[in-house]
């Protein structure tokens, strides 16, 4: 499938569940959302059934996300499902990692083969205040039960806000001993976090990507180690990741950078929301509703919609900040 703007689009990102065990401060209110009802949000027979009719239009690899897409019930069917998909390729996840010491082995027995695990912070207390209700131990503890399965790539997410003031060098310094890819992404907000809402952070708080390459190799300088070079090779899987690494690492530090380069020419993909809403842009409020044509057991109407999105796709984001709906709704 190609845009109306030349680009190849073979990637899915589908948002399994609107919940989280997190409260997170920039994602959703104290309290939690109000969740999708039942009747609103979309089985995973028919997350399966869109698949199969998106792969025959040219989707080859789908990332399962939230909320947080371990709490759905049945996620581990899903992926097993997913896999036996003629034309998907690889099915990834990304998730905070809480339930991973005890789901690992089974979703990579199932087929999932690589994970992003969200981790903001190393610093114990400022984790209980960013999450308001998650121990730093747990997300640690979930990265190392998808190094031992075998998981590869296993990413760390982590979105850099000046206020929070984190240990750069420390989440650089993770992909030393160990395959680890820390990938910082720049803090963009979404829904109501744009305009200091949910969390207070605002235009202030975004540190380009070129500030955070300059200050990690300051500090690691600082500590007698050799800067951040160019990667020799990239992690599996596409993305618009910038990647450097320590001499003899084993791993990558990787640099997103949505505000201070734009990627979007680069852009490979759809997104599909828990309640059935296929969003042609993260920074678009533009949706297609696939829910009634998959309920309607219509593959033609489904392919439609995926091709109504598909020709939405604007150029660029035009730096757009906010969205009507929040992270949580969307898709992480």
């Amino acid at each position: 499938m190609k845009d109306s703007h030349g680009r190849k689009i073979d990637y899915l990102r589908i948002s399994l569940t609107d919940r989280c065990n997190f409260r997170c401060i920039y994602c959703m209110p104290e309290e939690g959302v109000c969740p999708m009802s039942h009747d609103e949000i979309l089985s995973l027979e028919e997350i399966e059934r869109l698949v199969r009719v998106a792969a025959k239009h040219g989707i080859k690899s789908v990332r399962l996300t939230g909320g947080e897409p371990l709490v759905r019930k049945g996620v581990e069917d899903l992926v097993a499902a997913l896999t036996g998909i003629d034309g998907i390729e690889n099915i990834s996840m990304t998730t905070n990692g809480v339930l991973l010491p005890k789901m690992a082995e089974t979703l990579k027995t199932a087929g999932l083969n690589r994970v992003n695990i969200s981790l903001d912070t190393l610093d114990q207390d400022q984790f209980r205040e960013v999450t308001r209700v998650g121990k730093l131990e747990d997300t640690l503890a979930g990265i190392d039960a998808a190094l031992e399965v075998g998981f590869d790539p296993v990413k760390v997410n982590a979105v850099t806000v000046r206020r929070l003031d984190q240990d750069l060098l420390g989440f650089a310094k993770l992909s030393i001993d160990r395959p680890l890819h820390v990938r910082f992404i720049e803090y963009m907000p979404v829904g109501q976090d744009a305009g200091n809402g949910l969390a207070g952070w605002g235009q202030g708080d975004v540190i380009s990507s070129q500030e955070l390459l300059e200050r990690i190799n300051a500090d690691a300088k600082a500590e007698g180690m050799e800067p951040l070079a160019p990667a020799d090779k990239n992690p599996l899987g596409w993305g618009p990741a910038k990647y450097m690494a320590f001499p003899g690492a084993k791993g990558t530090v990787g640099f997103i950078s949505p505000l201070s380069r734009h990627f979007c020419s680069e852009c490979n993909r759809l997104r599909l929301t828990a309640d059935g809403k296929i969003r042609p842009c993260l920074f678009s409020d533009t949706e297609y509703d696939v829910r009634e044509a998959l309920r309607a057991g219509d593959d033609d109407r489904v392919a439609a919609c995926l091709m109504e999105a598909l020709g939405a796709k604007p150029d660029e984001h035009h730096d757009k900040v906010g969205t009507e709906r929040n992270m949580s709704a969307i898709g992480g």
